[in-house]
């Protein structure tokens, strides 16, 4: 991968406006696409971002406001923990159908493709709301 633009990934330049201290990228997991003919065009009325720390930890996930109003029993636009799984979840197929339009630059960050990952991650993050 040596073009280093991208709309999937993005490496904050300045500090971010997240919750999170740590918080140094983020993971575009979901967004609203439409095909305007000359490629994909993203909205973010609807969004999953991914946020990381500065090695790539998993610090939660925030969601759009739309996303947030959508499901009351969330309290904040910030998840972690059970709240980040049980909402990833919800939108699981979503979010590999989005994450599969970038199959290439997801097997370089992840190691497996889109569809491989979020199955396995689907059992995992079942587990491990069964075991909280």
């Amino acid at each position: 991968m040596s073009d280093t633009s991208t709309q999937f990934i993005r490496k904050y330049k300045r500090a971010s406006k997240s919750i999170w201290d740590s918080d140094s990228s983020t993971i575009l997991f979901l967004a609203d696409v439409a095909d305007n003919g000359d490629g994909l065009e993203f909205s973010y009325s609807n969004y999953i971002y991914l946020h990381q720390d500065n090695v790539g930890r998993v610090l939660g996930i925030s969601i759009s406001k739309a996303m947030l109003d959508q499901h009351s029993e969330f309290e904040s636009k910030y998840l972690e923990d059970i709240e980040m799984y049980a909402f990833l979840l919800m939108y699981i197929d979503e979010i590999t159908e989005f994450c599969s339009l970038f199959a290439d630059e997801f097997e370089s960050i992840f190691l497996l493709e889109p569809r491989d990952f979020f199955e396995a991650a689907e059992i995992r993050w079942f587990s491990i709301i069964d075991n909280a």
